[in-house]
């Protein structure tokens, strides 16, 4: 595993049983067995509340299912079998539903958060010995430069304040010939035909816990409306410029109501909450990437918008 280092001066960092000090005489408070490089509240409390209620929800190993398995799959394909022994950097690893997948394939996984969402992962995924967690911001890593076969970064870059700052930021931690993996949210017209824009703008305003409240109301009046008429075409398209929830009734069939109505949960909170929300079109990501260092280069739309996997020249 690769240790730990100062987020800004990338020195060594030793460790005093509560803490990581530096060269400089900074200190990391380890609190819960998890190393902290941020203080305080940030824009991101909102999905450390949501991982720590949801703990469990979108694991595969909770649910029986691959769902998890499956869209790591789709977006590495074959890099996902050669993961046996490779050091990973997993940048917004929330509750683990991808660390546990990278762990199960023999990955050297270092996963960071920067929310509190890392509680949440440590406890789902403390157990593993080619695993360790801290709570960091995606602009204050605490690890060196160019020291990573793979960096991953899953559902978060549009959530972050500079987007394309936060890909070059990524970038800087992939070694040569390593691997950059990550996603953003597709510039489309049904992210405009959906009545989220007036939801956002006060919920994620809002406390987190009060914002859930009124969330969680919506849902269980949209909800089973939406569950009743999912196999009516008509119905659906016109419930879905009505509600502001998210479901997944068609992609993911394998699911009951509950789980469905779970999920649905979790994600309205999430989409309606997140305070950073950059959309991209493939060929705005192509500019952006055409202009670091990659010998080979795959943008897609897929997954959640669009997928990149780019190797490192």
């Amino acid at each position: 595993m690769i240790s730990y280092v100062d987020p800004e001066l990338k020195t060594p960092l030793v460790f005093r049983e509560e803490y990581y000090e530096g060269t400089s005489g900074s200190k990391y408070e380890v609190k819960n067995n998890i190393p902290r490089f941020v203080v305080g509240s940030n824009y991101a409390d909102s999905f450390g509340f949501q991982w720590n209620k949801f703990t469990r929800t979108q694991l595969d190993s909770q649910n029986g299912n691959n769902i998890s398995e499956n869209r790591l799959k789709d977006l590495l394909g074959e890099h996902l079998y050669n993961l046996n022994g490779k050091t990973v950097l997993e940048v917004g690893c929330g509750a683990g539903r991808f660390t546990e997948i990278l762990i199960k394939y023999g990955a050297l996984v270092h996963s960071t958060d920067l929310s509190n969402a890392v509680e949440a992962n440590y406890k789902n995924n403390s157990k593993s010995n080619n695993y360790q967690v801290a709570q960091a911001d995606l602009y204050g890593i605490p690890y060196p430069f160019d020291s990573f076969d793979m960096v991953i970064c899953i559902g978060v870059v549009q959530h972050t304040e500079d987007y394309i700052k936060s890909i070059h930021t990524l970038y800087s931690y992939v070694k040569s010939g390593g691997i950059l993996v990550y996603d953003q949210y597709l510039l489309s017209a049904f992210y405009y035909t959906k009545p989220v824009l007036p939801f956002r703008f006060f919920l994620k305003r809002m406390k987190p816990e009060k914002a859930f409240k009124m969330i969680k109301k919506t849902v269980d009046v949209f909800f089973p409306i939406q569950w009743r008429f999912r196999d009516n075409r008509f119905m659906t398209v016109l419930l879905n410029r009505i509600s502001p929830l998210y479901n997944y009734f068609h992609k993911f069939p394998e699911l009951n109501k509950q789980e469905h109505y779970e999920l649905s949960l979790l994600d309205t909170f999430d989409g309606l909450t997140d305070y950073h929300k950059h959309l991209v079109t493939v060929s705005q990501t192509k500019r952006i990437l055409q202009k670091l260092n990659f010998k080979e280069l795959m943008v897609k739309k897929g997954g959640n918008g669009v997928e990149v996997v780019a190797i490192k020249a």
